[in-house]
C-alpha cells in the first residue's frame, strides 16, 4: 500500500529478528512469533446497484493470541495485499503487548475502493466479509475494529451480520461502533489523543514546553485530525496536513504557516480525509507536494498516514529543527529510515507504542460490552491516559537504562511478553 516494491511484512519480519537477536531467542520461538498462527483468505461476491456481480479479496489474518483474542481492525483499500495485512496483524500483537492489555494480533482487509461504491454496496461488502469468516471470529477469539477507509457504520453492519448468523446479541464482536449500538465514548479520538499523549511525555523529557512548539503531519483522516485538535488544545502549532487527492491519485501537503485552522479545514474535506484543494487554496494554503509534510521546519514530526513513509531515500529531507518523531500511523517508518533517525539522535516514538491508543479504547469498548456498563468520556480519555502514559514511562526507563532507542525498548518489552505467554502456555 505504499512504494513500488515495498513490502510491509518483510519489513515487520526483519524488525523482530533485529530485536530476536538481541533477546537470544531460540529458534522454535523465532519461527512461531514471526509467522501468523492463521491466515483466512476468500473471496466476496457482491451484487452491484446495476445488478451486476463483483467479487472482492478478502483477508483476516490472526498473527498470535497467547496473550488473549486477537484484535485489529479492517482496511479497505484498492492497493490492500495478503502481507500488508499480515505484516499489520504482527504489529498489532506487539502494540496489545507493549500497552500492556490481555489480547493478541489480528488483522483483515479487502482489495476495493470504497469511493468508487454506494452505500448500499459498502454495506453488502461488509456483511459478505462476515459471511465468509463469522466461523473464525468473535468475542473470545477474534475481535475486528475500523481501519483506512472503514467507519462506525461499517461496523454496525458487520455486526449485525454477525448477530443474524449466531443468532443473538454480541456487541463485543466488533469494536469501533456507533455510540448508542455498543460503542464506546473517546473511541473517535482515541488514537489521535494517545500519539499526543505521548508527544507530551517525551517533550517533558526533553525538557521543551509544548505550547513553543510546531508540529507537521502525513494525512488528514481520523487520526491525524484528533491529534491535531489535542496538540491544539495543548498550545501547539500544526502548520501542515497531507492528503490522498482522489481526482488525480497522489498525495499533496496543506501549508500555512501561521498554523492551520481545524475547523475550516475539516469543513472542506470529505469523509476520506481528501481537502478540497480549490477552496483550501482560498483560504490562504498552500499545496505541496506529498513529500513536502516532513521538509519543514518543525519541532515535531507525526506520520499518521500509511507505511513506509519515511525511509533511507526520503530521511536527509528532515529538517534539523525537528526533535521528535511520533508515528501515528502503522510502520511509517522503515528499518534503514529509523537507522539514519537514530544516527541523528533524534527521539522517535515508534507507532506501535504511539498509536496505541485505538486499541486501547478498543479493549474498554469490548469490556463495557461485556458488562453492559458504558463510561462517561471523560472517564475513557482518563482511562486512556493513565494506560498510555504508564506504556510509555515503561519504555523510557529500559531505553534509559540499556542505553538504547526507544523504538528497541518498546520492541523488547512487547516481544517479552508474548514470549512469556508462549511459554507459560506450554508452546515453546
Amino acid at each position: 500500500m505504499a512504494a513500488k516494491g515495498f513490502n510491509a511484512y518483510k519489513m515487520a519480519r526483519e524488525q523482530f529478528d533485529s530485536i530476536a537477536d538481541k533477546l537470544e531467542l531460540d529458534e522454535g520461538t523465532r519461527e512461531l512469533l514471526r509467522t501468523p498462527m492463521r491466515e483466512y483468505h476468500f473471496t466476496i461476491p457482491v451484487k452491484m446497484d446495476d445488478g451486476s456481480v463483483k467479487v472482492f479479496q478478502g483477508y483476516r489474518v490472526q498473527h498470535n493470541d497467547a496473550r488473549g483474542p486477537c484484535k485489529g481492525g479492517i482496511r479497505f483499500h484498492p492497493q490492500e495485499t495478503a502481507d500488508t495485512v499480515r505484516a499489520l496483524s504482527m504489529w498489532m500483537t506487539w502494540k496489545c503487548a507493549v500497552a500492556d492489555i490481555p489480547l493478541g494480533g489480528g488483522k483483515g482487509g479487502v482489495i476495493c475502493d470504497p469511493h468508487d461504491l454506494s452505500d448500499r454496496e459498502q454495506e453488502r461488502l461488509c456483511r459478505g466479509w462476515i459471511r465468509q469468516i463469522a466461523k473464525n471470529i468473535g468475542p473470545v477469539e477474534d475481535i475486528p475494529a475500523p481501519d483506512v477507509m472503514t467507519t462506525a457504520q461499517h461496523m454496525l453492519w458487520m455486526m449485525d451480520e454477525y448477530e443474524h448468523i449466531a443468532g443473538g446479541q454480541y456487541p463485543g464482536v466488533i469494536t469501533g461502533k456507533p455510540v448508542g449500538m455498543g460503542g464506546s465514548l473517546g473511541r473517535t479520538e482515541a488514537t489521535g489523543f494517545g500519539v499526543i499523549f505521548m508527544v507530551r511525555e517525551a517533550l517533558k523529557e526533553l525538557d521543551i514546553d509544548i505550547t513553543s512548539t510546531t508540529a507537521s503531519i502525513q494525512g488528514f483522516g481520523n487520526v491525524a485530525q484528533y491529534a491535531a485538535v489535542l496538540f491544539t488544545e495543548y498550545g501547539g502549532k500544526v502548520v501542515n496536513v497531507s492528503c490522498w487527492d482522489q481526482e488525480d491519485g497522489k498525495a499533496y501537503s496543506y501549508y500555512r504557516e501561521n498554523g492551520i485552522d481545524l475547523e475550516e479545514l475539516r469543513d472542506i474535506t470529505d469523509r476520506f480525509g481528501s481537502v478540497d484543494k480549490e477552496k483550501a487554496k482560498k483560504l490562504g494554503y498552500e499545496r505541496l507536494s506529498g513529500d513536502d509534510w516532513l521538509k519543514h521546519d518543525v519541532d515535531i514530526l507525526i506520520p499518521a498516514a500509511l507505511e513506509n513513509a519515511i525511509t533511507a531515500d526520503n530521511v536527509d529531507k528532515i529538517s534539523d529543527s525537528v526533535k521528535l518523531i511520533a508515528g501515528g500511523a502503522n510502520g511509517p517508518i522503515t528499518p534503514e529510515g529509523m537507522d539514519a533517525l537514530n544516527k541523528r539522535d533524534l527521539m522517535v516514538i515508534p507507532d506501535f507504542l504511539a498509536n496505541a491508543g485505538g486499541v486501547t479504547c478498543s479493549y474498554f469498548e469490548q469490556v463495557q460490552n461485556n458488562t453492559n456498563y458504558y463510561w462517561p468520556r471523560e472517564e475513557v480519555i482518563g482511562k486512556l491516559d493513565d494506560k498510555m502514559t504508564s506504556a510509555f514511562y515503561a519504555v523510557m526507563e529500559l531505553a534509559k537504562r540499556k542505553k538504547i532507542p526507544l523504538e528497541e525498548a518498546a520492541y523488547m518489552i512487547a516481544i517479552s511478553r508474548v514470549v512469556d505467554a508462549c511459554r507459560m502456555r506450554g508452546w515453546i
